[in-house]
């Protein structure tokens, strides 16, 4: 199997490749920089419809513990009681609810219900298929990215500090950045 961009071809399961895949994440610290960094264990399936995206869906579980922004102490506070808790809150997940077409082609927005500290919203993402092809090793892979913004507040995590020049620590807005490898099943 050559590259191909054919929405056709991905219909099936499919499981996230967590050794290729990537949920990164942006924020502003101190109103003057933004912090950028991931969540290193991921896993998931999708279960696609080649015939008809929308029908598409995908699950996906974080580990929270695996937050990193390569700052150890920064590291350790975010992952602490003030903001994810990871001792209470051992993961992230991420279950689809629906999908439409996007702006173009191979382009979609996947609706689903984002659950952080146990408090559940839904979370629109904007996602484009990247193509597929068979790996060395003779596996089917798939490739999506993926976009959305998140406020941190909506999921309890409420930590901050105000600065003395005015404003906050850490901003409320954060990006949320997505590049999946799916390998599929068999």
């Amino acid at each position: 199997m050559t590259t191909t961009t054919a929405l056709t071809d991905l219909t099936g399961t499919w499981t996230i490749d967590p050794a290729h895949s990537r949920i990164g994440f942006a924020a502003r610290h101190a109103m003057v920089t933004t912090v950028r960094g991931q969540f290193t264990a991921v896993e998931g399936a999708l279960n696609l419809d080649g015939a008809e995206p929308t029908a598409s869906t995908a699950t996906v579980t974080i580990k929270t513990a695996s937050f990193d922004t390569g700052v150890p102490d920064r590291d350790g506070h975010v992952k602490s009681a003030d903001l994810l808790d990871v001792a209470t809150y051992p993961t992230i997940t991420f279950v689809s609810t629906g999908a439409v077409a996007g702006k173009g082609d191979d382009e979609y927005v996947l609706t689903g219900d984002l659950t952080i500290r146990g408090v559940t919203h839904p979370v629109d993402l904007d996602i484009a298929f990247e193509g597929s092809s068979k790996d060395p090793f003779g596996n089917v892979r798939a490739g999506f990215t993926g976009t959305t913004t998140l406020n941190r507040k909506d999921f309890g995590l409420t930590f901050n500090a105000v600065l003395e020049t005015g404003g906050v620590l850490i901003s409320d807005k954060v990006k949320v950045e997505l590049d999946i490898s799916a390998i599929k099943a068999s």
